[in-house]
């Protein structure tokens, strides 16, 4: 982790101070959070490549576009980068809605359903892991528009690379339906859903530890069964 002096100024603040200062004493046990992401990440894109294949197959058959989802979304020191997902969407859904999806979005295409049904479009993100940019367990990466509303206390989850799943994950993995009839989705989503998702995210950042993120994995594969 970097040095105070050397974060950028929009992560640097006195409400993010007792995080960092916390985050700070665990450096050895974020350099092997780290090994441990590049190992298992590699292992798993070896292990889930027939998977890998399969899905890529069903999205190019059943719907126009590229296989691939890619959207800048902000990451540790509030570093923009594109993030890997199987597109489940029509070809410029952004264009057509709010960046984030309600439920029966109608810009959802019928193999994407299943496909984020069972949380299966987050698969190429461990591509993410293996470069860097993201970790297993850490806070979801949001896109930039969303961080700009960030309070200052919310900026401390920038400490950290951003996660693939994460406590708050878990706990709202049914936000859409917290946004169904929302007038303003994005609105409704920065004003209800994001406070919510961020007191378990910064009580992560207090508690954070190794096995702590093993059980939110094993956490993570029970919900997405138990769905």
């Amino acid at each position: 982790m970097k040095s105070w002096d050397k974060l950028p100024d929009f992560v640097r603040n006195d409400a993010v101070y007792p995080y960092y200062r916390k985050l700070r004493r665990k450096n050895f046990s974020l350099f092997w959070k780290r090994i441990f992401d590049i190992i298992v990440s590699f292992i798993l894109l070896i292990l889930l490549s027939p998977i890998f294949v399969f899905l890529a197959l069903a999205i190019k058959v059943t719907s126009k576009g590229p296989v691939f989802f890619r959207q800048q979304r902000v990451t540790q020191y509030g570093k923009i980068f594109r993030i890997f997902k199987f597109r489940t969407m029509v070809v410029n859904a952004e264009a057509v809605g709010a960046q984030v999806t309600e439920k029966n979005d109608a810009r959802i295409t019928k193999v994407g359903k299943l496909i984020r049904k069972c949380r299966l479009d987050e698969i190429p993100q461990l591509l993410n892991i293996l470069f860097g940019t993201m970790t297993f367990v850490g806070t979801r990466p949001e896109v930039p528009k969303y961080v700009e509303r960030y309070t200052k206390e919310m900026r401390a989850t920038l400490l950290l690379p951003a996660g693939v799943t994460s406590l708050a994950s878990i706990k709202y993995k049914d936000e859409d339906d917290l946004l169904e009839n929302s007038e303003n989705i994005d609105e409704a989503y920065i004003n209800v859903v994001l406070p919510g998702k961020m007191k378990y995210n910064l009580l992560s950042l207090r508690k954070s530890g190794f096995f702590r993120d093993i059980g939110v994995m094993f956490l993570t594969v029970f919900a997405v069964f138990k769905r």
